[in-house]
């Protein structure tokens, strides 16, 4: 039964220095700003997207910093592309350390106008098919290496609540987000004897590229009554993920952390 060490000091309290880390959806909005905090904080990461060429810009774009950075094709809704894409991470790296389970789609349809189903099946099959698809072709490899490790699965408020329902639509998506903190409560359990913790981050008003699908009247009600008074940035995503990943967050497993600026207190 592996057994985390508990940090003695504050030295290298959030070093991640030398991880391999695999983030999906990191090319773009919340998954690149998670890529930059690692690449930034000393690991070494390989994107897992659908956008190769943009996919790569981003890895190309970290080389200053002086690990390996790479990138793989990877559809997470399809099995084949995702185990086709889990080989060439492990080709790339020896093992994966950290594993962030980023890249997810949303919907502005009524579940129960003609296309509804449609959207419905589009959004499951990637926002929590997808997760399990990359954890079911990656987390075994971890596992069975026995360095204990961190999975990090980015669910959204939007799990937690459907105020708004009527302005905008986006049931597939709530009901995703909700499966990813329970899958990754499941997960952390039986994980935890090897030592591999499993965490959701919950994120609230976050800039990305979903922020054209925000009605206008929501982003106002939010600048004007979420306790921040903001939205939040990409790589403030990424530092908490690196928070999770790093010694200081050896103790924190099965848990939904929101990263909302106040949202949940006040909605």
């Amino acid at each position: 039964m592996y057994k985390s060490t508990p940090i003695k000091d504050m030295s290298k309290a959030f070093d991640v220095s030398g991880k391999n880390v695999a983030v999906t959806g990191g090319n773009r909005g919340i998954g690149l700003g998670i890529a930059t905090a690692f690449a930034q904080s000393g690991a070494n990461v390989a994107i897992l997207c659908r956008d190769e060429a943009s996919g790569k810009a981003a890895a190309d774009g970290f080389a200053a910093l002086g690990g390996k950075y790479a990138c793989f094709q990877c559809d997470i809704s399809d099995v084949a592309s995702v185990k086709s894409a889990a080989e060439k991470v492990f080709g790339f790296f020896d093992n994966v350390d950290v594993l962030v389970n980023n890249a997810g789609v949303a919907t502005t349809t009524n579940f129960l106008d003609p296309n509804g189903l449609a959207e419905w099946h589009r959004v499951i099959d990637t926002n929590l098919h997808g997760v399990a698809n990359v954890i079911f072709h990656i987390a075994p490899k971890m596992r069975d290496a026995g360095r204990g490790g961190s999975i990090i699965n980015i669910s959204s408020v939007g799990g937690q609540r459907v105020s708004g329902s009527k302005e905008h639509h986006n049931s597939p998506y709530n009901a995703s987000k909700a499966g990813i903190d329970i899958f990754s409560k499941y997960l952390a359990v039986t994980l935890g004897d090897y030592g591999i913790r499993v965490n959701s981050v919950a994120p609230g008003p976050t800039h990305s590229d979903l922020d054209k699908d925000l009605p206008p009247s929501f982003i106002e009600t939010i600048e004007r009554n979420l306790p921040a008074h903001r939205f939040g940035e990409p790589i403030e995503i990424g530092a908490l993920c690196v928070f999770l990943a790093s010694p200081a967050g050896a103790q924190i497993t099965g848990a939904v952390l929101p990263h909302d600026g106040g949202l949940l207190t006040v909605v």
